[in-house]
Protein backbone atom coordinates (compact mmCIF):
# COMPACT_ATOMS: atom_id res chain seq x y z
CA UNK A 1 0.00 0.00 0.00
CA UNK A 2 1.45 3.40 -0.93
CA UNK A 3 2.58 5.63 1.94
CA UNK A 4 3.38 9.35 2.02
CA UNK A 5 4.94 11.62 4.62
CA UNK A 6 3.53 15.16 4.66
CA UNK A 7 4.78 18.30 6.37
CA UNK A 8 2.12 21.02 6.30
CA UNK A 9 3.20 24.56 7.13
CA UNK A 10 1.37 27.83 7.61
CA UNK A 11 -1.29 28.64 10.22
CA UNK A 12 -2.04 24.99 10.97
CA UNK A 13 -1.92 24.79 14.77
CA UNK A 14 -4.79 25.92 16.97
CA UNK A 15 -7.35 25.51 14.16
CA UNK A 16 -8.37 21.85 14.71
CA UNK A 17 -6.16 20.73 11.81
CA UNK A 18 -5.25 17.38 13.41
CA UNK A 19 -8.83 16.46 14.34
CA UNK A 20 -10.07 17.47 10.89
CA UNK A 21 -7.26 15.51 9.20
CA UNK A 22 -8.20 12.42 11.24
CA UNK A 23 -11.82 12.79 10.15
CA UNK A 24 -10.80 13.10 6.49
CA UNK A 25 -8.41 10.15 6.72
CA UNK A 26 -11.09 7.94 8.25
CA UNK A 27 -13.57 8.89 5.49
CA UNK A 28 -10.94 7.94 2.88
CA UNK A 29 -9.91 4.72 4.70
CA UNK A 30 -6.35 5.98 5.25
CA UNK A 31 -4.13 4.53 7.97
CA UNK A 32 -1.44 6.50 9.78
CA UNK A 33 -1.04 9.40 12.15
CA UNK A 34 -0.98 13.19 12.45
CA UNK A 35 0.89 15.38 14.94
CA UNK A 36 1.97 18.95 15.60
CA UNK A 37 5.68 19.70 15.40
CA UNK A 38 7.64 21.96 17.73
CA UNK A 39 8.37 24.17 14.69
CA UNK A 40 4.65 25.00 14.32
CA UNK A 41 3.90 22.65 11.42
CA UNK A 42 1.70 19.57 11.16
CA UNK A 43 3.27 16.24 10.21
CA UNK A 44 1.37 13.28 8.72
CA UNK A 45 2.20 9.71 7.77
CA UNK A 46 -0.57 8.27 5.60
CA UNK A 47 -1.10 4.91 3.87
CA UNK A 48 -3.93 4.07 1.51
CA UNK A 49 -4.87 3.66 -2.12
CA UNK A 50 -3.30 6.05 -4.64
CA UNK A 51 -6.71 7.70 -5.16
CA UNK A 52 -7.35 8.13 -1.43
CA UNK A 53 -3.87 9.57 -0.83
CA UNK A 54 -4.34 12.02 -3.70
CA UNK A 55 -7.67 13.21 -2.27
CA UNK A 56 -6.20 13.45 1.24
CA UNK A 57 -3.15 15.39 0.04
CA UNK A 58 -5.42 17.83 -1.82
CA UNK A 59 -7.49 18.32 1.36
CA UNK A 60 -4.27 18.97 3.32
CA UNK A 61 -3.45 21.88 0.98
CA UNK A 62 -6.51 23.73 2.33
CA UNK A 63 -7.21 22.12 5.70
CA UNK A 64 -10.12 23.05 7.96
CA UNK A 65 -11.79 26.45 8.26
CA UNK A 66 -9.42 28.85 10.00
CA UNK A 67 -6.27 27.24 8.63
CA UNK A 68 -3.95 28.94 6.18
CA UNK A 69 -1.69 26.43 4.45
CA UNK A 70 1.41 27.95 2.89
CA UNK A 71 3.11 24.69 1.84
CA UNK A 72 2.65 20.91 1.80
CA UNK A 73 5.86 18.93 1.42
CA UNK A 74 5.07 15.41 0.15
CA UNK A 75 7.58 12.55 0.30
CA UNK A 76 6.87 8.94 -0.69
CA UNK A 77 8.14 6.48 1.91
CA UNK A 78 8.26 2.77 2.66
CA UNK A 79 7.35 3.26 6.34
CA UNK A 80 4.61 1.00 7.64
CA UNK A 81 1.54 2.30 9.42
CA UNK A 82 -0.67 0.58 11.96
CA UNK A 83 -4.37 0.11 11.14
CA UNK A 84 -6.48 3.17 11.91
CA UNK A 85 -5.55 6.84 12.06
CA UNK A 86 -4.23 8.40 15.26
CA UNK A 87 -3.49 11.86 16.60
CA UNK A 88 -0.04 11.82 18.21
CA UNK A 89 1.66 14.27 20.55
CA UNK A 90 5.10 15.60 19.67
Amino acid sequence: MPTVHLVISGKVQGVFYRASAKEQAEKLQINGWVKNTKEGNVEVLASGSEESLLKFTEWCKTGPDGAFVSNVEVTKTNENTDPGFKILRF
